[in-house]
């Protein structure tokens, strides 16, 4: 995933395709909650002109992160679509698509992974949440209750201070 600009202008009446499959395994380290991805396929094209390079990328790929309520690993499938420039000079820093080219290669892994991670959600939830690996929902004094139930039930140390309340209201 890596071409020098001599390369790339070599390809510039042919045109670039890219279909790729890439080991992006150490994005684990990166980021915790990923607990294991799946080699990456990218695919897409290159349109090359004297002074600027886009990729049209498209990545796909699963990883498994775990469930935000059990904590069951979760297969998570993601496709990407990417569209990046670099300009050998100068360009717009507005835009987050675009890149100068530092020294006379363009390298897209480290793009690849960016949207990778970027793509990482917040939350996942598995289908079966009772799961034989699930986190535990109760043990001994404890249980897991929903929010419903939470303001439903009276707190039975308190329940004779509501009714000291009662009798004074009657008087």
């Amino acid at each position: 995933m890596r071409w020098s600009i001599h390369q790339l202008h070599q390809l510039q009446h042919k045109g670039l395709t890219i279909d790729e499959v890439a080991d992006v395994s150490e994005l684990k380290e990166v980021d915790t909650s990923i607990r294991d991805i799946s080699p990456v396929r990218i695919h897409g094209r290159a349109d090359v002109s004297a002074k600027k390079f886009t990729f049209h990328l498209t990545i796909e790929g699963t990883m498994q992160l775990p469930c935000s309520r059990t904590l069951v690993d979760v297969s998570y499938p993601f496709a990407i679509e990417s569209t990046e420039t670099f300009f050998l000079n100068d360009y717009d820093a507005t835009d987050e698509e675009s890149h100068v080219v530092q020294g006379d290669a363009i390298d897209l892994m480290p793009i690849v992974k960016e949207l990778i991670l970027l793509e990482v959600p917040m939350q996942v939830f598995g289908e079966q949440p009772d799961h034989p690996d699930a986190v535990p929902q109760s043990g001994k004094g404890w249980t897991v209750i929903s929010e419903e139930e939470l303001e439903n039930k009276i707190d039975p140390r308190l329940a004779k201070l509501a009714k000291f309340f009662e009798n004074k209201n009657e008087s």
